[in-house]
């Protein structure tokens, strides 16, 4: 590819992804633009090294497979302040924690959220089935055939992850040895602060 005819592409790619509602798969570019599949990744990835380094306020990222243009993290609070309606259609607390449930545990059922949850699902999954954000994905070869949920494409792209496999480690988030140690040795105390104090009660009513 001479200097010319990547400089048109790189224009077309640019052009493409800026109308996109969508991130847009680097085959379907090749197709679009009949070039290989790796050079049109490659032109992808050096745009993306090209705005960083030009502190765009924009950047070039892939996500749920394809590529898209989003604004930059350090951008954030402006892009919220932009965004005012956007905050009316938050997901709420409870929503969050079963999307969190469904993500790293799926596929799986309501009842099975429900337990780890200790409460009704019901309508916390319909508000993210409606969102778009999870489905069905099988069902359970167990007595009952429940629906089984997982995560969707529309998930990925809102947490700009390219894969599940892209999806923190469950290990980050569980306190170390020591604070596990620690909260132990709080809770002994606290027992056995119990106890002396309901053991001097007995005896003072006894007396």
């Amino acid at each position: 590819m001479n200097e010319s005819e990547h400089l048109h592409v790189r224009q077309a790619i640019e052009s493409i992804l800026m109308v996109a509602t969508d991130p847009v798969p680097p085959n379907l570019l090749a197709q679009l633009l009949e070039k290989p599949t790796s050079d049109i990744e490659t032109i992808c990835e050096s745009l993306s090294k090209e705005y960083e380094q030009e502190s765009r306020g924009f950047i070039l990222v892939k996500v749920g497979g394809g590529y898209r243009y989003q604004s930059h993290p350090e951008q954030a609070p402006w892009v919220e302040r932009f965004v005012i309606e956007g905050q009316s259609t938050r997901l709420t607390a409870a929503a969050l924690e079963t999307l969190a449930i469904v993500a790293y545990k799926q596929p799986i059922s309501r009842a099975q959220v429900s337990s780890i949850r200790g409460v009704d699902v019901d309508g916390v999954i319909r508000t993210l089935q409606q969102r778009g954000y999870i489905d069905e994905l099988s069902r359970d070869t167990g007595p009952g055939n429940a629906v089984l949920f997982g995560t969707t494409q529309a998930f990925l792209e809102r947490m700009g992850l390219n894969s599940l496999e892209d999806l923190p480690s469950l290990g980050d988030f569980v306190p170390g040895a020591e604070v596990v140690e620690a909260l132990e040795r709080g809770l002994l105390y606290d027992s056995d602060t119990q106890e002396v104090i309901e053991e001097e009660s007995s005896n003072s009513e006894s007396e």
